[in-house]
């Protein structure tokens, strides 16, 4: 700091610019500009110091000069570190090998964009996006589930040429088979039915989660390390499995739920699919023991799509919402009165593999009839007969017998 001399308080204190200038030669020349206005004074200069002048004598201004202070430190106290602003910052997902125009690729860049775009926590944006999916899937549930009230509703008159059909195989008439065949196909025409509609739902939610699964796979495998820490609860940490098989339990009770409220278990009785009935049920105790290795992120999106499921099973058997997405009331039919009766697993499997064995049987008996067919029509004739009918008769004359002329 300069020192003040008391004996020049009555001094005038003008404002002046310590300036240098170069030459052409390349020396620095230093000048000094008296001015009031330093905005005339103040042209292409290299370097401009403004100095307080306390004295108008040459010694005054050389002293000055020596007394220059120090340029004065900036608080950092508060600043961040350069360290900490770059350890804020996460890489993109690009600059990671994730990401693209794959539908893996998409659900990871709808990812990025809701953790980063709308800073939100991984578990949040699994979520979200779950929602968002299952939301725009639901015209296709309400179409599958029209469908399916419809095909309940008409059970009754769809069984009975079910029966007339399996027992017209079953007794290898294949006319009649075809025939009843083609009457159950024009009464579903006719009632607007198509078994394919309930697998709308299935299929369309196939390869969406094939995709979420493979995307957020990548991304625990790679590992995003934001993810170490955007977990919930007791799985904090997504790229790992849960260590207490907490998720992996609730995955699977809450699959096993939706699979026994979702499908009404008398109907599919009453359609003969038990079978597929004791498959889906066994589902989620064939699946635990892989999920148990499931990374973190996996099990949070099949958990959240499972009760988003479990809601929108609640949702739907509202009376008031099925009469507004006009979805028709299902009548309960009463086993005894179907024509088709309610069987054990054991008697499904084998009046199933019977139908398989009829069915192959046939095919065979109808492939060799084509065979023989064609063999009749390009071979050469089968000799069925005892006399060749096309061969000259030769009778030798007997004595006694007379020979009439020819007129």
């Amino acid at each position: 700091m300069l020192s003040r001399d008391p004996n020049f308080t009555n001094r005038s204190r003008d404002y002046h610019a310590s300036t240098a200038r170069h030459t052409r030669m390349g020396v620095v020349k230093p000048c000094l500009l008296v001015s009031k206005n330093l905005s005339a004074a103040l042209q292409p200069l290299t370097a401009t110091v403004l100095v307080r002048n306390l004295g108008t004598g040459v010694d005054d201004k050389a002293a000055l000069l020596k007394t220059i202070p120090e340029p004065p430190t900036i608080p950092l106290q508060n600043a961040p570190e350069v360290v900490d602003l770059v350890a804020g910052v996460e890489p993109t997902f690009a600059s990671l090998g994730l990401g693209g125009w794959t539908p893996v690729g998409i659900v990871q860049n709808c990812m990025e964009f809701l953790h980063i775009g709308l800073d939100l926590p991984w578990w949040g944006c699994i979520a979200i996006g779950t929602v968002v999916v299952r939301t725009l899937l639901f015209p296709l549930v309400i179409a599958s589930q029209r469908n399916a009230a419809k095909m309940n509703n008409h059970m009754p008159q769809m069984q009975v040429l079910q029966v007339k059909m399996t027992e017209a195989r079953q007794a290898g008439n294949a006319i009649d088979a075809a025939r009843y065949g083609q009457e159950l196909m024009l009464f579903m025409k006719e009632k607007k039915l198509n078994p394919l509609k309930n697998m709308l739902v299935p299929l369309a939610q196939a390869p969406i989660f094939i995709s979420f699964f493979m995307g957020l796979r990548e991304m625990a495998n790679t590992p995003v390390d934001s993810m170490r820490e955007g977990g919930l609860f007791w799985f904090t940490d997504l790229t790992v499995c849960d260590q207490f098989y907490a998720l992996p339990i609730i995955t699977s009770m809450t699959l096993f739920l939706t699979i026994e409220l979702g499908t009404d278990s008398a109907r599919m009785s009453a359609a003969g699919m038990q079978t597929a009935k004791y498959i889906l049920r066994a589902l989620p105790i064939f699946i635990f023991p892989f999920t148990i290795n499931f990374p973190g992120a996996i099990l949070c999106y099949w958990a959240c799509s499972n009760f988003f499921s479990l809601l929108q099973v609640g949702f739907l058997r509202i009376p008031t919402v099925r009469d507004f997405f006009k979805i028709d009331r299902i009548v309960t039919h009463r086993p005894e009165t179907l024509p088709m009766k309610k069987k054990g697993f054991t008697e499904g499997v084998k009046e199933s593999w019977t139908n398989m064995k009829i069915s192959r049987e046939l095919e065979e008996r109808a492939r060799i009839d084509e065979i023989r067919f064609q063999k009749a029509g390009r071979g050469p004739l089968v000799k069925t007969y005892k006399h060749d009918p096309t061969a000259s008769r030769t009778t030798a004359a007997t004595p006694g017998t007379v020979n009439a002329k020819k007129r």
